[in-house]
């Protein structure tokens, strides 16, 4: 585009660009589509360069017709009848659980692994939160031996959780 076409089109676009988009809006209530519908004006009034020879009433009217058949041509559109535009969504995301399904049964598999007495002693400690002279006092051994047992646990389970691939 030439320059003075350029600067034609630029004076065009702050003569009457604010009152086709407010116009724009008051029929279709949409900003976004109404910033569409006047820049594709624009893009029509750039394609015409007879059009931005004419006088300022003339671009006007021919601007304010174009932007007015846009918005009936998207109304007539197979687009719009198929489309409902709301704020209420008919549903709403749920949680997924897999992420959590998936851990504990990795958990209880490496759990299984475990000797009977390491998997007490582990169960007792971190998922029950007893402390160590309850385990040794039901368990009828020393707290030393609940000690040595939950740190070979400890170490059993990183083991089995490494063959499950799930530390390193």
């Amino acid at each position: 585009m030439a320059e003075p076409q350029a600067e034609l089109l630029r004076a065009l676009h702050d003569a009457h660009g604010p009152a086709l988009f407010r116009y724009v809006v008051r029929l279709t209530g949409d900003y976004g589509f109404a910033q569409d519908v006047v820049q594709e004006a624009l893009l029509r009034a750039w394609k015409r360069p007879a059009l931005l020879e004419q006088d300022d009433e003339s671009a006007r009217a021919w601007l304010f017709t174009v932007a007015r058949n846009l918005v009936i041509d998207d109304r007539r559109s197979a687009r719009y009848a198929r489309e409902i535009s709301t704020d209420n969504l008919p549903e709403s995301a749920a949680a997924d659980a897999t992420e959590a399904v998936l851990d504990r049964w990795l958990l209880t598999d490496a759990l299984i692994a475990l000797s009977p007495e390491h998997r007490t002693v582990l169960v007792s400690a971190y998922y029950l939160g007893q402390p160590i002279s309850e385990i040794a006092r039901r368990e009828q051994v020393p707290e030393g031996t609940v000690k040595s047992r939950l740190h070979y646990a400890l170490r059993a389970m990183r083991l089995a959780l490494q063959e499950r691939g799930v530390t390193q």
